[in-house]
C-alpha cells in the first residue's frame, strides 16, 4: 500500500545539522537529529539553553536553512523551495508563535491578524480574523494597537494570528516565558484547545516541565542531539 498523506509525518528531520563559523572554529548547533512527528500529535521539546531548541525550531519553520541533512514538513522537502515559495509554504502550512509577539506596533488588532490571510489573497481576511481573535476573547479589542494592549493580550493577538490560517503545523517557542503564571496559564489553555479543535500538530519549546508534561510527547536535546524521545503512557483503552 502507499502512503498516504494522512500517515505521512507533519514533520520528518533526517540527519538534520546546523554549524556556524566563528573565529574560534566551527560552531556545531545541530548534530545528526532523527525526527518524525505525526499528524495531531503535541510534542514538548525541552532542553538546557543552548542546547539547539530553537535552532530546530526555526529550521521546521523555514526560517532558518540547514547545513546538512534534510527537513520535511507535510511531505515538502523545504530545503527544494527558494525563499518565495518557502514564504507561501510556511503561510498556508505553519503557524508561529514566539515569546516576544512579534506583533506589527502600526496595526490594529485585526490588522495583524489579518496578515497572513490577506497575503494569502483571502477575501475574507478580516472576518476570519475577527473570528481568530473571539476565540481568545479579544472581540472587544480588534480596533486596539499592541500598545494599548497588556503582555497577556498581545500574545492572545499572536496566538490568533497564528491559528487564524488553520495550520497543519503549530510552532510555538516558550510563548508564555514573558508572562506571569495566571496569563501564561491562560494561554496554553488556549494554544491546546484551539490545535486540538483543528486537528493541529504542536510542536512546543518550554523549560516548564509541567506544561510539558502536559504534551503527549517530550523529546529532550542537548548539545545539539536528541537524548531522549519518550511518549506519556496512554490510558487503558485509549
Amino acid at each position: 500500500m502507499s502512503t498516504s498523506s494522512a500517515s505521512r509525518p507533519i514533520v520528518a528531520l533526517r540527519d538534520l545539522a546546523l554549524t556556524y563559523a566563528s573565529g574560534a572554529g566551527a560552531v556545531e548547533v545541530l548534530r545528526g537529529l532523527n525526527l518524525s512527528v505525526g499528524g495531531g500529535e503535541t510534542v514538548s521539546i525541552v532542553g538546557p539553553s543552548g542546547s539547539g531548541k530553537s535552532s530546530m525550531m526555526m529550521i521546521m519553520a523555514g526560517l532558518e536553512r540547514q547545513t546538512g541533512g534534510s527537513v520535511a514538513v507535510d511531505g515538502v522537502d523545504l530545503e527544494s523551495l527558494n525563499e518565495d515559495a518557502l514564504a507561501e509554504f510556511r503561510r498556508d502550512t505553519i503557524g508561529i508563535v514566539f515569546q516576544d509577539f512579534h506583533l506589527i506596533p502600526t496595526m490594529t488588532a485585526l490588522e495583524n491578524v489579518a496578515v497572513p490571510l490577506e497575503f494569502a489573497g483571502r477575501g475574507d481576511a478580516f472576518s476570519e480574523s475577527r473570528r481568530a481573535l473571539e476565540q481568545v476573547g479579544l472581540g472587544h479589542r480588534v480596533t486596539h494597537y499592541p500598545g494599548q494592549l497588556s503582555g497577556g493580550e498581545q500574545q492572545r493577538v499572536a496566538l490568533a494570528r497564528a491559528v487564524a490560517t488553520r495550520p497543519k503545523l503549530l510552532l510555538a517557542d516558550e510563548p508564555t516565558g514573558n508572562l506571569d503564571g495566571e496569563t501564561g496559564e491562560r494561554i496554553m489553555e488556549l494554544l491546546f484547545d484551539l490545535g486540538t479543535a483543528a486537528g493541529t500538530t504542536l510542536l512546543l519549546i518550554t523549560h516548564d516541565t509541567a506544561l510539558a508534561a502536559r504534551c503527549r510527547r517530550t523529546v529532550r536535546l542537548n548539545d545539539g542531539q536528541i537524548v531522549d524521545d519518550g511518549f506519556l503512557t496512554e490510558q487503558a483503552g485509549a
